[in-house]
């Protein structure tokens, strides 16, 4: 009897071990599943950093991403739409300030060479300013699209959730990643003015803030959104239209801004040219490095000020 009894015991504990074993493997690949389903939608939304290629520089990543500066960058970098971190791009970087540094100490002279590294460092910043602008005009061109769309789902009874969701299927780059982006915030419980404000955060335009203003009154104060998009989708296809007239007009000035210090290095070249060793003896004393440095401000001076007085703000 007793063994009897110890043996409906020891099978009743295996069962139930059984039972805790299957259970405790379907919570942990549910578990799991709900883990990677997050870290996809983190990883859209730009929170974290995630995809099929290993990122490098972890650890200066992490500590960069802690300053200012690093903050700024990561900004800067989602806006750009790069698939780069700002570790990866701080070394990048770096290792272009160092062979720049070295190129221009051997070609022209060992004064030269921080004049160079100082170069690379401007010309990786004005790399990313160039991406984003090229990303935010490309942007703004799909705007009055957006617009529509946004307008029609409305008009159709949709929410404006479900729509944004939809125009970031039907939008291309950089809407539709923008839009995901925006939607993927939106369905982790983000605020939709925090996200529409992430947005106009990421690519800053004025035609952008005037959409995403309009989105958040009309979802504040549940008024009427389709007239407002109507009226604001003919607004934005004749900036589109002017804004492309004065781009045209200003090509030729913004070709110049560049032509100018570019010509000026180039004399440089010319002049170790026509007489080797010259740059070597002229950046030998005080007074020549002074007028080296006296040039290259000034080119700098023009280079900004033709900028400046090309620049018009629609």
């Amino acid at each position: 009897m007793e063994l009897h009894t110890l043996v409906q015991l020891t099978t009743g504990i295996t069962l139930l071990t059984c039972v805790l074993a299957v259970a405790g493997l379907h919570a942990y690949a549910a578990g799991r599943a709900e883990r990677a389903a997050l870290i996809e939608r983190l990883s859209q939304t730009g929170q974290i950093t995630s995809g099929g290629r290993t990122r490098r520089f972890r650890k200066l990543d992490r500590r960069l991403r802690r300053t200012k500066a690093g903050k700024k960058l990561e900004l800067k970098l989602a806006a750009t739409g790069l698939d780069v971190t700002p570790g990866e791009f701080f070394v990048y970087m770096l290792a272009a300030v160092a062979a720049l540094w070295l190129v221009g100490q051997a070609s022209l002279a060992p004064f030269f060479g921080p004049i160079a590294g100082l170069l690379g460092v401007w010309a990786a910043l004005q790399f990313l300013n160039w991406q984003r602008q090229k990303r935010i005009e490309k942007f703004i061109n799909q705007l009055p699209e957006l617009a529509r769309i946004l307008a029609n789902a409305t008009q159709a009874g949709l929410a404006l959730r479900t729509a944004i969701g939809m125009a970031a299927e039907e939008m291309e780059a950089p809407a539709g990643e923008e839009l995901e982006k925006v939607a993927n915030q939106l369905s982790i419980g983000q605020s939709m003015d925090d996200a529409l404000g992430d947005l106009a955060d990421r690519l800053p335009s004025r035609e952008l803030v005037v959409l995403v203003t309009t989105l958040v009154l009309s979802n504040r104060a549940g008024g009427q959104v389709v007239g407002a998009l109507r009226n604001l989708t003919e607004t934005l296809e004749e900036r589109k239209e002017t804004r492309r007239e004065i781009r045209t007009q200003l090509a030729q000035v913004n070709m110049t801004a560049y032509a100018v210090p570019v010509m000026g290095v180039g004399a440089l070249f010319l002049m170790d040219g026509v007489k080797e060793g010259a740059l070597d003896r002229m950046t030998g004393s005080p007074i020549g490095q002074a007028c080296v440095l006296i040039a290259f401000g000034l080119y700098a001076v023009g280079f900004f000020l033709i900028r400046r007085m090309s620049r018009i703000d629609v």
